[in-house]
């Protein structure tokens, strides 16, 4: 995480009793007295640092009989970035796409930093991974599948320790992805610009046959004139061969 708090949130839509104690367990243990009718908890850590990262979970109890307690919440990892140096994220074969096409990328850690880590894809404006990997020896492959419009963005990617403390790198680099829509309606093949050029063209091959076509029959027309007249002048030498 780059800011310095956060916020975590305990939230249960189903508490029977208007009271309820909420609960984080984590690294450190925090209780907040939940009223009214939200059924939510808010807990704020500040001034965050490597000791802050590590898996959390949320829990409540009622205070009022009959005396209940909920079964924990999923798991949240929460990594604070900055403990390792960073690595490289990059594209292949090229950061501008069109949609609907693939985008690998692979993200590589420094040698002989730390072992046993994972990786994760990160998206600038979103609060979680998009992606998370086990290495292939000192790095890790990602692959955004039929991308769209919206997979737009800035990208960046971490690598952390699978186990307790979970100190995580400085995030890489940012790596800006580009895709292109290139979709007419609901025919995936043909772009706007490339359907412009081929009506254009069309109309260049239409009129050409048709000045072709007028053009023959021009000629038709002026060989039909022609032998029209001539045919009288042949008619009357044949009909007076012997006189002179």
């Amino acid at each position: 995480m780059i800011s310095q708090f956060l916020f975590l949130l305990c939230f249960e839509q189903n508490v029977a009793q208007p009271r309820a104690i909420f609960m984080i367990i984590g690294l450190c243990l925090s209780q907040r007295d939940m009223t009214g009718d939200e059924n939510l908890a808010e807990f704020l850590l500040t001034d965050l640092h490597q000791g802050n990262a590590g898996e959390y979970t949320c829990e409540y109890y009622t205070i009022l009989s009959p005396y209940t307690t909920s079964q924990p919440s999923d798991v949240l990892l929460l990594l604070v970035t900055g403990g390792f140096p960073k690595p490289s994220l990059q594209a292949y074969p090229s950061r501008n796409v069109t949609a609907g096409k693939k985008v690998p990328l692979r993200c590589q850690k420094p040698y002989n930093v730390v072992d046993y880590v994972r990786f994760s894809l990160l998206k600038e404006g979103m609060s979680e991974p998009i992606r998370d990997w086990r290495p292939l020896g000192n790095m890790a492959g990602f692959s955004l599948q039929n991308v769209t419009v919206k997979d737009t963005g800035n990208y960046s990617c971490v690598y952390y320790q699978k186990s307790s403390p979970f100190w995580a790198s400085h995030p890489s680099d940012s790596l800006e992805i580009w895709v292109t829509a290139t979709t007419l309606g609901d025919n995936p093949s043909v772009s706007p610009s490339t359907t412009s050029g081929d009506y254009t063209k069309g109309n260049v091959i239409r009129l050409g046959l048709a000045a072709l076509v007028l053009i023959i029959i021009g000629a038709f027309l002026i060989e039909a004139w022609y032998s029209q007249k001539e045919s009288p002048r042949g008619s009357r030498s044949h009909s007076f061969p012997g006189k002179q």
